[in-house]
């Protein structure tokens, strides 16, 4: 069989691995891949306009297609751009592998032109990173990379293409298996493990299901549903982990943590067992650590052996896939003896319903009630801010309702681009962008990969003229001095300078529309219903919805700043 080039070899990887998309920008080290790319007809290749745009855009297209992204960018500022994207997958367990141009080897370590060292500034925020210094090893470590990539718990790897190794000619064969000395991922239960905290759990009086984002990863929300079901015990899930038992459940209480519900904030102080499955335990969920379900037992089970114990020491370990874990659930799992334990939680809700104050002006809550009405089928996806825990709270999340975010990252401008990431994963479903003002105009520039794509999502932008998540801390916490969170006036703007406050900039409606776009503003809530079905009939545009929202709007309930889960500011 005739040698071919490594730049040919990659192609052809990406073909065996099943890859239908490539997001790739282009630049000198990368521009013979272009060129094989450009050569066939089996690889899509969407064009961002800005790297972090693009790794965003990958990161959307895995997590709602359950397929590895793949990025391709050149050297020096291109592979650096994707930083944030790669720490905000790597947070979130998105499988990416990310391809960098790099400069020859010869110039490697001599500061040249558009040099980085790209492995070494993302060793701590990727599963894996690598240069390849031979073409003859150049198929194994792709193989190795998608394996990685979407093995164990999932996450981007990284691989570093010097352009010299990719020009040499070498072997076609591309390998069929993996043997990774060192990397063994364990997905299997430990059997014993697991029927002891079903023992556990039967026992129980107050024992309460908490689920994380490991759940909807490993797609078997049903099967977890049936095992709630069957055992009757209720249901707290992370942000991340919301819809791993359809938010209309009876069962299902809320989310838990700094935004969370008061009944499952308070079912976490109260339950005597806290059977939690797929969750790191970070600071956004427990408060204060020492008094975090200060009565329970604590059963973990997650995938990675490093989140176990690490933030908050529990009784029974399980190092497992969810999927798995939950799978066998069902087979071992008996009928709880909850009422009681129900009947609290229930008073709870009652008491302090997660609600927000009706009146007059168009509210973030009016906007997504109208969303969960317009849609039987969705996929959601929101940017980080006050609009992102808005939704989180009030978004209906179903079988066939889905909704996507930079969880663990918090990283503002993913909302636009994973929504175009997730409209080219999934075209036949519906797309929504939630995004306020500030993280909208982040990555606003994928208005032309959008226009261009033909893809119909709907973006939907909260403006409230501020960052309004710091504002809110600066309201309650900081005396009101709103330093940097105005967009409408600048950094340290006053009101007391006896200055006019500026027009909002950019205009969102014109600013769409300059991209081809289409454009709509809505002020009042009688416009809200038509705004969206406006929307819904465009079928090969964008189209942006601004809604005008007020700015002195809060997100409750709080926990306060080094508080525990019992103190929350309600309103």
């Amino acid at each position: 069989m005739r040698n071919i080039s490594g730049n040919k070899l990659l192609v052809k990887a990406l073909k065996e691995e099943g890859v239908d998309t490539v997001f790739g920008y282009p630049g000198a080290c990368t521009i013979d891949v272009s060129d094989e790319l450009y050569k066939q007809d089996n690889i899509r290749v969407i064009l961002p306009r800005h790297e972090q745009a693009l790794v965003h855009e990958a990161d959307a297209y895995a997590r709602t297609t359950g397929k590895v992204g793949v990025c391709l960018v050149t050297s020096g500022p291109g592979a650096t751009n994707l930083v944030t994207g790669l720490a905000t997958a790597n947070y979130d367990s998105v499988p990416l592998v990310c391809f960098t141009g790099q400069v020859a080897r010869h110039l490697i370590g001599n500061d040249a032109f558009q040099e980085v060292d790209i492995v070494g500034i993302t060793r701590s925020i990727t599963k894996y990173g690598v240069t390849v210094r031979d073409r003859e090893d150049l198929g194994r470590i792709i193989k190795e990379a998608f394996y990685i990539a979407r093995t164990g718990k999932p996450g981007p790897v990284l691989v570093d293409l010097p352009k010299d190794v990719m020009a040499e000619v070498g072997s076609p064969e591309y390998p069929t298996e993996v043997n990774i000395r060192g990397y063994k991922p364990s997905i299997n239960v430990h059997i014993g493990q697991l029927k002891r905290s079903i023992k556990m759990l039967n026992r129980a009086k107050r024992p309460l299901f908490l689920a994380g984002g490991g759940v909807n990863i490993a797609k078997v929300n049903d099967i977890f549903t049936e095992v709630v079901e069957k055992t009757n015990i209720p249901v707290i899930t992370t942000v991340m982990g919301r819809g791993a038992v359809p938010t209309n459940h009876p069962l299902f209480v809320g989310n838990l943590g700094m935004h969370g519900c008061y009944a499952a904030n308070m079912a976490v102080s109260a339950c005597d067992l806290l059977f939690s499955i797929g969750t790191r335990f970070n600071d956004r969920i427990t408060g204060k650590l020492h008094e975090f379900a200060p009565s329970a037992k604590i059963v973990h089970i997650d995938i990675d052996t490093a989140a176990i114990s690490r933030n908050i020491h529990v009784d029974v370990p399980i190092v497992a896939d969810a999927g798995e874990a939950i799978t066998k659930m069902q087979e071992y799992v008996e009928t709880c003896n909850t009422e009681k334990w129900l009947h609290k939680i229930q008073e709870w809700q009652r008491e302090y319903p997660l609600d927000m104050k009706p009146h007059a002006d168009l509210g973030p809550k009016d906007i997504i009630d109208e969303m969960n009405h317009q849609f039987e089928e969705l996929i959601i996806v929101t940017d980080v801010g006050q609009h992102q825990m808005f939704t989180a709270q009030y978004a209906e999340i179903t079988a066939k309702k889905k909704m996507i975010m930079s969880g663990g990252l918090g990283t503002m401008g993913y909302g636009f681009p994973g929504g175009i990431g997730a409209k080219l994963g999934n075209p036949d479903t519906p797309v929504v962008v939630i995004s306020g003002d500030g993280g909208m105009q982040m990555n606003i520039q994928e208005f032309a990969t959008a226009v261009l794509e033909e893809l119909p999502i709907i973006v939907c932008v909260f403006n409230n003229a501020y960052l309004g998540m710091v504002r809110q801390w600066q309201k309650l916490f900081y005396g009101k001095r709103y330093g940097m969170t105005n967009l409408r006036s600048g950094a340290l703007f006053r009101r007391t300078d006896g200055k006019e406050m500026p027009e909002y900039t950019p205009n969102f409606v014109q600013l769409a529309e300059s991209y081809g776009a289409k454009g709509i503003r809505v002020t009042e809530k009688e416009e809200i219903g038509a705004a969206f079905e406006e929307a819904k009939r465009s079928s090969k545009v964008p189209v942006l919805i601004e809604f005008v929202i007020d700015q002195e709007e809060m997100v409750y309930p709080m926990i306060q700043p080094g508080g525990t889960l019992e103190e929350m500011i309600m309103d």
